[in-house]
């Protein structure tokens, strides 16, 4: 049954009438002289505002006196911070007194705390955003870098730059106008019958089919592409092969006939980005132009940026199961072997993949990145034993016990079979045919720890990865990339931050070194003389990432939470120093001169592949 209803009896009765409230369901209480006293307001509320009152039959209701209705349900006191007030036209509304707003709708506690959740939420990504748009490749000093260029000289009056993500675009001084393309090749078409092409190492060649030859030389300018500064395969200077990957995007973007690609997005950014996977690969090449409805901005390269980053936010979330983080204290992404409980996984995997490669073909950054296994994935670079350090510590360190040990005296019996829960369910994985009855020996542990590792980083995702893959070479092939190492690529598709000098040294903590050591003064010498990216490489070195968590250095995670940059007193002075990843360790022997140190850090930083890494 409902309280009394017909607020207007009750109202009359309470102010002296005589006349009773409609009866509803048979129970509604009289207000006469007899009826039961009023109670009093509930706790909290206003005497003014809200009366408790007991019907006939002793069950407790309540009338709201400003609203004129009444209720069993004990009513709330307003969440602190807020008033109830009434217009003129007697409308009851609600104030914010916190954040200056009102409302119609009445404010609970639950309401208010989902309210203050997406807030936090909102300024986390918002923060993240800020974050995010301060990335780069690398500095404006890299701007006027005019190394290694297959075209030549430019013409007369006009200067090539580069925008902070690491996009050439070219100022003619003459008109002061900016453009995006080459002045060198626009508007100078091939002649008829003549095709541009690419070797597998990315040089241009020229394709006559008039008189069905090939040739080097370029017949608009007559110049040969192979005699424009040094091959490609010997550069080892990062910012030239970025301009060198860049050029080529350039031109796989001038040959298409529309070189600009409209797309329009929503709120929803994943699920209207999914359509992307129908487009031709083509098109996906073409300058972007994207468009948020409602929000009827010009696409200069900010609303892409924003589009790459909400995307990936969204996307590359672990909760839609997809990718998993590395391990418990690893956010670098992998790609997750239960992704199969979503039916689509493939088709999800095969359109990220084509975004990726659109991110690095547009020179945009996604918000998150992947282990270093992966990079090397996409890199098409063969997987060591060394790469399991980085995703699981416990599992390198048991292989390197098993290496370092011996088996038969240990007492251990293992076989060439492994365990792998997936949702609960424990499965058993032979590494090779009938591995579960062949024993592991001093003789054949070699093989076993290669199988092992292999599994390792390759469990149950054979399909996700080579969906991934489809979509990636339908729109960048992966031979085009196969002049970075797979921290460049990381930097390449992340981009990296203005590193701090000062928080750097303020949260480092040494080890057998004090602050006053000669050699930590020299390191510190050693990295003030660096520019950004050389910082950038020796925090890879280190730490294995050139990302910064949201706190800076004093947030460094290490494999066993929260980890501080640590330098620590390690060998003689003729090693080499070594870098723990999982623990952001440096070893720096007790070198005895700065220009020893310079050298020995600089040759194991430009090392890459994980040359002294533990």
């Amino acid at each position: 049954s409902e309280p009394p209803a017909s607020y207007g009896s009750s109202l009359a009765s309470a102010s002296g009438a005589s006349s009773d409230p409609a009866q509803e369901n048979g129970a509604a209480p009289t207000q006469a002289a007899s009826a039961p006293p009023a109670i009093g307001a509930p706790a909290g509320m206003p005497n003014q505002i809200w009366e408790q009152r007991v019907d006939q039959n002793g069950r407790m209701y309540f009338v709201d006196h400003i609203e004129k209705r009444t209720t069993w349900d004990r009513p709330d006191s307003l969440p602190s911070g807020w008033e109830r007030r009434v217009d003129p036209m007697g409308r009851v509304y609600f104030v914010d007194h916190i954040t200056r707003t009102t409302t119609w709708q009445r404010p609970t506690q639950e309401s208010v705390r989902n309210y203050e959740e997406w807030q936090h939420q909102r300024s986390q990504l918002q923060g993240a955003m800020q974050q995010f748009n301060q990335r780069f490749i690398f500095g404006q000093i890299a701007a006027a870098n005019k190394e290694f260029d297959p075209l030549g000289p430019l013409p007369h009056g006009w200067e090539k730059r580069t925008d902070t993500n690491g996009r050439v675009y070219f100022v003619h001084h003459t008109t002061r106008m900016t453009q995006w393309e080459d002045p060198r090749t626009q508007g100078s078409p091939l002649p008829e019958g003549w095709e541009m092409r690419f070797t597998v190492d990315g040089i241009p060649y020229f394709v006559d089919h008039n008189r069905r030859t090939t040739t080097y030389i370029d017949p608009r300018t007559g110049k040969s592409s192979l005699e424009n500064g040094p091959q490609i395969t010997y550069v080892r200077d990062f910012k030239a092969k970025v301009q060198y990957f860049r050029f080529w995007c350039q031109v796989c973007t001038l040959h298409t006939l529309n070189p600009s690609f409209k797309f329009v997005t929503c709120t929803s950014t994943r699920a209207c980005s999914f359509p992307t996977m129908h487009f031709h690969p083509q098109d996906l090449r073409r300058r972007l132009w994207i468009i948020f409805p409602g929000e009827e901005g010009l696409d200069y390269g900010g609303v892409a940026r924003e589009w790459f980053f909400l995307l990936s936010h969204e996307v590359l979330n672990p909760m839609y199961c997809l990718f998993e983080y590395a391990g418990k204290d690893n956010y670098c992404l992998q790609i997750n072997p239960a992704s199969y409980i979503n039916p689509d996984h493939l088709k999800y995997f095969k359109f990220i993949g084509r975004f990726i490669a659109m991110a690095l073909f547009h020179g945009k950054f996604i918000d998150t990145g992947f282990s270093l296994p992966f990079y090397k994935r996409i890199l098409n670079k063969p997987l060591a034993l060394k790469d399991l350090e980085s995703i699981d510590p416990e599992f390198y360190n048991s292989l390197i016990w098993i290496k370092d040990n011996n088996l038969e005296e240990c007492g251990l019996e293992m076989y060439f079979s492994v365990d792998k829960e997936i949702l609960g369910e424990v499965t058993t994985h032979e590494l090779k045919p009938d591995g579960g009855n062949v024993l592991v020996t001093e003789e054949n542990k070699e093989e076993y720890i290669r199988l092992v590792a292999e599994w390792r980083l390759s469990r149950g995702v054979e399909e996700q990865t080579q969906a991934f893959f489809e979509g990636f070479n339908e729109v960048l092939p992966q031979q085009y990339l196969q002049y970075f190492d797979a921290k460049e690529l990381e930097v390449m598709l992340c981009g990296m931050q203005e590193i701090d000098l000062v928080d750097w040294q303020r949260h480092t903590i040494y080890r057998h070194y004090a602050r006053s050591s000669k050699q930590i003064l020299w390191f510190w010498q050693f990295v003030k003389e660096m520019d950004n990216e050389k910082r950038m490489r020796l925090l890879q070195f280190v730490t294995g990432t050139c990302r910064l968590p949201m706190g800076g250095f004093a947030d460094l995670m290490g494999s066993n939470g929260p980890q501080k940059f640590c330098i620590e007193k390690v060998g003689k002075e003729n090693w080499l120093p070594r870098s723990h990843t999982c623990f952001n360790r440096l070893d720096l022997p007790p070198y005895k001169s700065y220009e020893q140190l310079k050298e020995k850090l600089m040759f194991a930083i430009e090392e890459t592949e994980g040359f002294g890494q533990e």
